[in-house]
């Protein structure tokens, strides 16, 4: 573990360095500031609660739509999975929604609901489903046949199959497809609020991009970013290395 927190400590500077070196090529703040010239804009903003305000309000928006994809994409691939005729009928729609641009899906929630938060949380929770339910399908499709044996010899209940023998072969793919989710969620949920938003950081983002300001959309974008990597490295990546433990036991 130690040796894997040294590795990503050196990347993440050998990535500062390359930026640092592109700054200096470039020789236009304007265009790429260099690192140090976040730092002062950053505690601006971080003085004044504006950055944290609009850091909240993202991340309530992400925990949301990540909440209600997550939950409508494992129920949908778990029948899926396990019922063919369900899935026959099911799959093309799931192939439309796939390849379905996610712009044209924020736009039509927006331009059918409203700019509200209804429309925003809608729109990113159907982006991430059809993915969702795409990976849990797949892991539904590998559940042992000779576990489910056993669960009808004992005379399970469905719910005491589901959740002790169901559920735990699920939990790579559930944890996969959260790791994924999240990357994918925040993505979206920025092009939401750049596009219909009046709080967020998209829609900072999108203020300073009509002021060409290069340093203020760096320190936003790389504040959030921040927050997502340690919510990749502090919870999702322990978690999807403990629910895969069993499998290399």
């Amino acid at each position: 573990m130690t040796d894997s927190r040294v590795v990503t400590g050196i990347s993440l500077a050998g990535l500062i360095l390359f930026w640092w070196a592109a700054a200096l090529l470039t020789a236009d703040p304007t265009i790429l500031p260099e690192p140090g010239a976040l730092i002062a804009p950053f505690l601006r903003e971080l003085a004044s609660g504006d950055l944290l305000y609009h850091l909240g309000q993202t991340l309530v928006r992400v925990a949301w739509a990540f909440v209600l994809a997550m939950g409508l994409g494992l129920a949908l691939g778990l029948a899926m999975g396990r019922s063919e005729r369900l899935n026959r009928w099911l799959d093309p729609w799931l192939v439309v929604f796939l390849n379905l641009p996610a712009l044209v899906l924020i736009v039509l929630c927006y331009l059918w609901i409203g700019l509200n938060e209804t429309a925003a949380i809608l729109a990113v929770t159907l982006n991430k489903v059809p993915n969702v339910t795409t990976v849990l399908r797949e892991g539904a499709r590998a559940v042992s046949p000779e576990l489910d044996a056993m669960a009808r010899v004992y005379r399970m209940s469905w719910w005491t199959r589901l959740t002790h023998v169901t559920l735990p072969q699920l939990a790579p793919f559930i944890a996969g497809a959260a790791r994924s989710g999240v990357a994918v969620i925040w993505k979206i949920v920025l092009v939401v609020e750049f596009l219909g938003r009046s709080s967020g950081i998209g829609f900072k983002i999108h203020m300073y991009f009509q002021l060409f300001d290069v340093t203020m959309v760096l320190v936003y974008a790389l504040s959030f970013i921040a927050i997502m990597l340690a919510v990749e490295w502090a919870i999702l990546q322990p978690w999807e290395r403990r629910v895969r433990r069993w499998r290399t036991a």
